[in-house]
């Protein structure tokens, strides 16, 4: 029991978030997993990092186990849960399936961090094909993301206006986040 206490508060944690947001460089510093991941991803598909990193902090804060909330009848009652988005990605369980089958990553897992990076990588490339997002392009690529390809092309994000407000910040994180990537000292 003592054992489980002293591991359990030791923190960091994979399935919580790294403690500072809001650097990209200590991000690196705390999880050099999660630049790996990154880095590998855009050298595959050539989404850039500091893209992939505010998709990532918009859709999960970078918990690789984060889940949407359940839902509540009459406030109470439980409903199952707002969608089956599960881990670092966010991705639903049928936009899941279909990367795996494309990718041929039978054993991909949404929680784990490599995965998931690799994932945004073929989503968003799939996004510059569909629609012509350029890869740079965080604020598009993010409705798309969230959107969906044939939400996006219809324009489905337009009657959101707290959807836009969104992708504005994660546009505007993604500026910081490659700013800061630019000081760090990562190694490649």
């Amino acid at each position: 029991m003592g054992l489980v206490v002293l591991v359990a508060s030791c923190g960091g944690g994979q399935g919580t978030a790294p403690r500072h947001l809001d650097d990209a460089c200590r991000i690196a510093d705390e999880r050099p997993d999660y630049i790996k991941a990154f880095q590998r991803t855009e050298q595959k598909w050539g989404v850039p990092v500091h893209v992939q990193m505010a998709t990532m902090h918009q859709e999960s804060k970078f918990i690789s186990n984060a889940r949407t909330p359940h839902r509540y009848a009459l406030g109470v009652i439980p409903m199952g849960r707002v969608s089956s988005a599960y881990g670092y990605a966010q991705a639903l369980d049928g936009t899941w399936e279909d990367y795996k089958r494309a990718t041929g990553k039978r054993f991909a897992r949404r929680d784990r961090i490599r995965d998931a990076s690799d994932f945004m990588g073929w989503y968003m490339v799939t996004s510059r094909s569909k629609n012509g997002i350029p890869l740079s392009d965080a604020r598009n690529q993010y409705l798309a993301y969230h959107e969906g390809h044939t939400g996006y092309a219809r324009g489905s994000y337009n009657r959101k206006s707290w959807l836009l407000n969104v992708a504005n910040k994660v546009d505007a994180r993604a500026d910081v986040y490659q700013a800061q990537l630019a000081t760090c000292n990562l190694r490649r």
